[in-house]
């Protein structure tokens, strides 16, 4: 059994480490929380680690999935850190999204230890990590890429390689852009029907199979016009991730003036309590 590390049990890495898993691998995990660990253990099996070094030490591939730019850092390079473990030659690969910058950042410090790195940000929310149908987006050296794969198939039903480290970052930006917006539309265009009287289940079965239809539309449009929030990504992660865009953005004077607009509006709904609503709440502010 090919011996994987997996540090971060959040919403979707507990799910992502179980489908691997479940797929025969050996899986040592490490989560901040042991208590978490510890269920993810009663629930797949597998190893738990105390430090991420100690996950890692005979992985041939160790993945990473947690919050932010601080939080991969903490966890790749400090003393006890993925890096530190892993052996030559062995794999890294970070699900996290995060910046560019960082992506190359650990690619250098990667292969300056004769090691290998992946920035493999991920699409499709918790229900696509627990029905193992997630997008993959990755930046890297093309071998890597095809070892990696075949294991990464476990919980994602495609994943692409385009382009060097931070590549993968970058397209996970454009990705939350694209959704930003589709989700702004989504809200005006639901309200919209609202009050002129439509029927929502008629309504969307007829547009979804025109130009307008979405992932958006059809899997969110019976929870936003029920006034429904809990199911999906939550805006504090939206706008961490819509922040990391307009940074890029800046560096190469790239506008963004529709996303913008919409980050205004996720940062009232934080304001109201929001938080932790799922994206989709674009719709609240105007009901």
């Amino acid at each position: 059994m090919q011996k994987i590390a997996f540090i971060g049990l959040g919403v979707m890495g507990y799910p992502m480490a179980g489908h691997l898993q479940k797929a025969g691998y050996d899986v040592c995990v490490y989560n901040r929380s042991s208590a978490k660990a510890e269920q993810w253990q009663k629930e797949f099996g597998g190893r738990i680690a105390t430090t991420p070094a100690m996950a890692a030490s005979d992985a041939e591939i160790a993945f990473c999935c947690v919050g932010n730019d601080n939080d991969v850092r903490q966890v790749v390079l400090g003393e006890q850190g993925i890096l530190a473990g892993l052996s030559k030659n062995s794999i890294l690969v970070d699900h996290t999204t995060a910046s560019a910058e960082l992506a190359r950042e650990l690619n250098e410090v990667a292969l300056s230890q004769d090691k290998h790195f992946l920035d493999a940000p991920v699409s499709g929310g918790q229900a696509g990590a627990e029905n193992g149908v997630l997008t993959v987006m990755m930046g890297g050296e093309e071998t890597i890429f095809e070892k990696v794969s075949p294991v990464i198939e476990c919980f994602a039903r495609f994943s692409k390689l385009m382009g060097p480290a931070g590549s993968g970052q970058l397209a996970k930006m454009v990705n939350q852009i694209c959704i930003a917006g589709v989700v702004q539309g989504l809200a005006e265009g639901f309200n919209f029907a609202e009050k002129v009287g439509l029927d929502p289940e008629a309504l969307v079965e007829t547009i979804s199979k025109g130009a307008a239809g979405s992932w958006q539309m059809e899997n969110r449009y019976k929870t936003m016009f029920a006034g429904e929030y809990d199911f999906g990504f939550a805006v504090d992660w939206m706008r961490k991730d819509l922040a990391i865009a307009f940074a890029e953005a800046k560096k190469v004077d790239a506008k963004l003036p529709m996303t913008e607009i919409v980050d205004s509006y996720y940062q009232e709904i934080q304001e109201n309590e929001g938080n932790r609503w799922d994206t989709s709440s674009l719709i609240s502010r105007l009901k």
